[in-house]
């Protein structure tokens, strides 16, 4: 299942997370622990938030990876689907309620 990752930065906390997060290696920056995987992450410094979408079918290894910002970061996460997912979803529904 794939999960959107949306996060915000208080402004005490900005300057420690641009050290921290500066300060880690390509390949520190990548692991996201065992069982997830990243399927990408964009961020918007002017606004000090950013998404990710990862992608896991253990959601105790997704909340282990993000328990280590969760001290820094403000964290909301959602499950999301694909446009096709979307779409069969949408016609389930709408055969529920007879359309």
């Amino acid at each position: 299942m794939k999960f959107m990752v949306n996060w915000s930065i208080s402004h005490e906390q900005w300057l420690p997370i641009m050290e921290m997060f500066s300060g880690m290696t390509p390949e520190q920056r990548a692991d996201v622990g065992d069982d997830v995987k990243m399927i990408g992450r964009w961020h918007d410094t002017n606004s000090r938030t950013g998404v990710a979408i990862m992608e896991t079918t253990d959601v105790t290894a997704l909340n282990r990876y993000l328990g280590h910002w969760t001290p820094f970061l403000d964290l909301n996460v959602a499950p999301v689907l694909e446009d096709e997912e979307t779409a069969t979803l949408f016609k389930g529904i709408l055969a529920d309620h007879g359309a």
